[in-house]
């Protein structure tokens, strides 16, 4: 998973015509390192897609404007336009990142 750390580089990396996917953490989130323990199992399921991530604490404004409330969250992006957005509170297991990848993708 690609860390992006500016805004010019998210805008860049979320303006493709194939989705990619954005997971928002930050370091001192502990429900960040639990979704860390599973989430090597979902990239490999879903490795046809771009993965990224975003500190939230880094780029304040890139979740503000994808209104990134809670964390981990993971957002789906498509031609610079937010396609879905799994909450924090829904993301606290590998089925519920399974169920939303299978829905959203």
């Amino acid at each position: 998973m690609e860390s992006i750390h500016t805004m010019e580089q998210f805008n860049k990396t979320i303006a493709g015509e194939q989705p990619v996917i954005v997971k928002f953490q930050a370091d001192w989130c502990p429900d960040c390192r639990r979704m860390d323990m599973f989430i090597g199992e979902i990239l490999e399921e879903y490795k046809t897609y771009s993965w990224y991530d975003v500190n939230r604490d880094e780029l304040p404004e890139v979740a503000e404007k994808y209104e990134v409330m809670g964390i981990p969250s993971i957002l789906i992006f498509k031609d610079g336009h937010k396609m879905a957005h799994l909450h924090s509170a829904n993301a606290k297991t590998p089925e519920e990142v399974q169920e939303f990848l299978q829905a959203s993708l």
